[in-house]
């Protein structure tokens, strides 16, 4: 995962935590929640460039 594709992420978990402030829907907030564990995923398993 690149740096800018980890930075999308993160913003647009933090908007979707937002959006449940906003609407108290259950689903904004479990949609941000896997969002961001499918980011963190993605950043720890991604390639390491070696050399």
């Amino acid at each position: 995962m690149g740096v800018l594709a980890f930075f999308a992420g993160l913003l647009l978990t933090v908007m979707g935590f937002g959006r449940w402030r906003e609407t108290g829907s259950p689903y904004w907030l479990i949609g941000s929640l896997v969002l961001l564990l499918l980011v963190l995923v993605g950043a720890m398993t991604g390639r390491k460039k070696t050399g």
